[in-house]
């Protein structure tokens, strides 16, 4: 029999917000909507398809209710106006007696429509609230409401009194204008995913025999070919087999330059082709194209709550309870004090209102769904939000030399034969057989040489690595090593006379049959963007320390030449890691950043690990960070970022708590005596306010490059 999962509904909004039943979202008051069969739970990470269609429903859903919202703020409006007029309380304000029999019945069917229609999200939400047992802002409003129609029925059948329903209109008219606002200002942050979710474009040029075919972008899959026309998105990630254009890929790595690729370049899914036509032979179905990891992980981080998160759903807990304790507190006081019953009810109700945790609920998640959107449109891909908002706390960046501070791309500077029979050529072609394998930067340099003067790449057998200090290989039937000058000291085999490394330069030395056959060097330059990168972390009082696999001279210079605090050379990948634990036990807060893939384990450690360069291999699982470009900038963008996101947060918890301190007194009536009492559509207004306040205030955050 087969295993029947249990319906769930969630918020397209708020992903982590899933209930059993339907109901409605206690963070922005949307609908739940029923996940289909085939979508992953939220808490997955799979919330968003390859198909950009998927994200279009969300967005359209998302329309429809800010459009419900609208109506139902349009038709209290209209009923509003009639209610005010027959409302004796508001005829006594303008001097006019306009009393007939039956207008208290008019009244009591008109506000029933308002109760009702304009009323029904808050009633369906309290309903849903006390379902779940997680009475929040949907609850309050409901009973506040709920108490106020209550209350002014029983006036119109009898009770002595005067009725509330005006009060009743005005707030529902307020609460339903102020949720319309705040759906679009929640609709503005989240735009940046719903951007992403577009750049994918729904068809592709297929090339076919003798013919190009549209097809679904969907339906492409390994080693298919697609043409890019000029000006067109390309349709998945791939390598060009023909022809060569400027690509802008700007909102997937932040790159503002268009870069120019040629046959045998490596493309992205999204980006925006320049002149040329190219064709690009396709490497992965979309579903697994970069753009697809990089929604994946923006939505998994959007989702995920960090301890700022779960301190403002603590507080918004607490809200609530101080709402229903105060307004009920109110109500006695004012009610056993003398004053009339509708008094006392008055009061109740704005205090409850007032009190409702909205702006609280939104302050948070509003700024993670644009920080991590941001984020990721500037090449900064958030995978642990917690590393993320940690950024503020560092203290200490270490940095991998090779492709983060330097270029990565090593030349061949200079090539000394020991052997008479081993020419220079010979040299290369030894050392870029037992380099062909490798991905290393060293490697690149040595086969880059190889190609310049022409040279054969022979095969070798009985490959080995020796972790971190080389490789071995049988080559022509003799035992050839190629190692650092490390392994040279420690097997005995004496340095060459003369031998005089530059500090810049790198050496790998050739050993053929346990005897020294000659040696190669190669230089990487530091990249221009370095030394401001150092600079800029020195002057928000942030360690720049170089640690790197390489000799002591190399690390000396480059560490130098950027003005860092200091430099770990000749360090081992398993010996990485002890060195970041040392800095931790002296009290650092460390971020690294490294490649990802042998620097892991000191990823792992690190209070904050940055994986850069990782390219479109974006699942350097043990970052929390993931920088698409090697540029140091970005690492230093990534933690001023992280500042102001926490910064954002602060102040969005500061101001949704704070009117509340002011706001409470005044609803319950404190200055009664001197006149200033507040009514419950002036609590109304100053709850949206806040709540506005807040969506204005997350939808500023920017990235600084």
């Amino acid at each position: 029999m087969e295993h029947q999962h249990p319906e769930k509904y969630t918020c397209t909004m708020h992903p982590q917000v899933v209930q059993d039943k339907p109901g409605i979202c206690p963070i922005c008051g949307m609908i739940l909507v029923l996940q289909s069969k085939n979508q992953n739970p939220p808490d997955s990470g799979h919330q968003h398809s390859s198909n950009p269609t998927m994200g279009h429903s969300g967005h359209n859903h998302h329309a429809m209710m800010i459009a419900d919202f609208k109506k139902r703020f349009y038709v209290v409006l209209v009923l509003t106006i009639p209610i005010m007029l027959l409302s004796p309380m508001i005829q006594q304000f303008m001097g006019v007696d306009w009393e007939f029999p039956g207008a208290a019945y008019i009244l009591f069917a008109l506000s029933s429509i308002v109760f009702i229609y304009g009323g029904w999200p808050f009633l369906k939400g309290l309903v849903d609230e006390v379902k779940a047992k997680n009475p929040g802002m949907m609850f309050l409003i409901g009973f506040a409401i709920t108490v106020a129609y209550i209350y002014s029925v029983a006036i119109v059948f009898g009770l002595q009194g005067m009725d509330f329903f005006w009060e009743l209109t005005t707030l529902i008219l307020i609460m339903l204008l102020g949720h319309w606002i705040e759906m679009r200002s929640v609709a503005g942050a989240s735009k940046e995913l719903e951007l992403l979710v577009q750049l994918m474009p729904s068809d592709a040029h297929m090339v076919m025999p003798g013919m190009i075919h549209d097809v679904k972008t969907d339906t492409l899959k390994e080693n298919d070919i697609i043409l890019v026309k000029p000006g067109e998105k390309v349709a998945a990630d791939g390598i060009i087999l023909e022809g060569e254009s400027y690509l802008n890929e700007s909102m997937l790595t932040g790159e503002s330059k268009p870069v120019k690729k040629g046959k045998g370049e490596k493309v992205i899914a999204g980006a925006i082709n320049g002149n040329g036509s190219i064709k690009v032979t396709v490497t992965h179905s979309a579903k697994d194209s970069y753009l697809s990891q990089v929604i994946k992980l923006v939505d998994e981080a959007q989702k995920s709550k960090s301890n700022t998160q779960l301190l403002a759903d603590t507080a918004a807990k607490w809200l609530t309870i101080i709402a229903l304790v105060s307004g009920i507190a109110t109500f006695l006081y004012w009610y056993l004090s003398g004053q009339p019953l509708a008094f006392a009810m008055e009061r109740m109700v704005t205090v409850i209102v007032i009190c409702c945790p909205h702006a609280l609920g939104l302050a948070v998640p509003l700024v993670v769904a644009k920080s991590t959107a941001l984020s990721a449109k500037n090449g900064l891909l958030i995978k642990n939000r917690t590393a993320f908002e940690n950024a503020r706390k560092i203290t200490t960046v270490v940095f991998d030399k090779t492709g983060t501070l330097t270029v990565g791309k090593f030349q061949v500077s200079k090539i000394v034969s020991l052997q008479k029979e081993v020419t220079e050529n010979e040299l290369i072609r030894i050392l870029s057989a037992l380099e062909q394998k490798s991905e290393h930067p060293i490697a690149t340099g040595i086969l880059q040489k190889a190609k310049d003067l022409s040279i054969t790449i022979p095969e070798i057998t009985n490959f080995n690595a020796i972790t971190g200090k080389g490789v071995e290989a049988t080559f022509d039937s003799k035992k050839v090593l190629v190692v650092s000058p490390g392994y040279l000291k420690e097997s005995g085999i004496a340095i060459p006379d003369g031998f005089t490394p530059n500090d810049t330069e790198t050496v790998v030395f050739v050993v053929i049959n346990n005897l020294l056959a000659g040696y190669i060097s190669l230089s990487d330059e530091i990249r221009p963007e370095s030394a401001d990168a150092i600079k800029t972390l020195k002057e928000n009082n942030i360690k720049s320390i170089l640690l790197t696999g390489d000799n002591n001279k190399v690390a000396k210079s480059v560490s130098e030449a950027l003005g860092m605090e200091s430099f770990i050379a000749e360090v081992l990948p398993h010996q990485k890691l002890e060195k970041i634990k040392e800095l931790q036990s002296q009290g650092e807060f460390v971020a690294m950043t490294g490649d990802g893939v042998n620097d892991a384990p000191a990823l792992a450690i690190a209070n904050v690990g940055i994986a850069v360069g990782s390219g479109s291999d974006i699942a350097a699982e043990t970052a929390g960070i993931v920088l698409v470009n090697s540029n140091p900038k970005d690492i230093v963008s990534l933690i001023l970022f992280g500042k102001a996101t926490y910064r954002k947060m602060i102040q969005n918890l500061i101001w949704a708590t704070g009117y509340n301190v002011i706001a409470l007194p005044l609803a319950a009536g404190v200055l009664y005596k001197q006149g200033i009492l507040l009514s419950p559509a002036a609590g109304a207004v100053l709850m949206t306010v806040s709540t506005i306040v807040v969506a204005i205030n997350a939808s500023m955050l920017s990235v600084k490059k």
